[in-house]
């Protein structure tokens, strides 16, 4: 099977993934995942959200967006948007038919496929898992915020714009 046969366009069908996360900060490993739906899927959407489950954010809404921007900006036609409110509600309104989620362990999957088996009740819409790859598959945004905080070099596991951003955030949280 080639991956001309995984498109919709080879079935005649234009298919748009959406690729959701709270990117606080976007790492490589996320970029992995959002070039690998870019080769299977005729358009992406990363759209940033807020994990309400999380807590510690480094970056706002807007940060966030502008360092996805940046960082994605390399792969031809993948758009950026803000998640407000379900994300199924979300990927309808953009005209996504899929969402795509990374998996680094079998953690993730458990959770994962919880919010898949709801998001396809309530929405019809369907969820594709990507496993994580190569160096960067057990990286995580926390991790970077963790990392950096206490002053660590996080360079080689996010993209030079990010790297620039966390340090310039880190600065301003110890000069106050």
């Amino acid at each position: 099977m080639t991956s001309e046969d995984l498109t919709g366009q080879a079935r005649g069908r234009h298919l748009k993934a959406i690729v959701p996360g709270s990117f606080d900060p976007i790492t490589k490993g996320h970029l992995d995942v959002i070039e690998r739906a870019h080769k299977v899927f005729d358009e992406v959407l990363v759209a940033v959200g807020r994990n309400s489950m999380k807590q510690g954010q480094m970056f706002d809404g807007a940060e966030r967006m502008q360092l996805v921007r940046e960082a994605t900006a390399h792969i031809p036609g993948v758009q950026v948007g803000m998640i407000e409110g379900l994300l199924v509600d979300y990927a309808k309104a953009q005209g996504c038919g899929v969402i795509v989620k990374g998996l680094r362990f079998a953690s993730d999957f458990d959770y994962e496929l919880q919010m898949a088996h709801i998001n396809t009740h309530v929405s019809g819409i369907e969820t594709v898992f990507l496993p994580a790859g190569g160096p960067y598959a057990t990286i995580s945004s926390t991790m970077m915020r963790e990392i950096a905080n206490y002053g660590g070099d996080v360079s080689e596991f996010v993209t030079p714009n990010v790297a620039e951003a966390i340090a310039r955030k880190v600065a301003s949280r110890t000069a106050d």
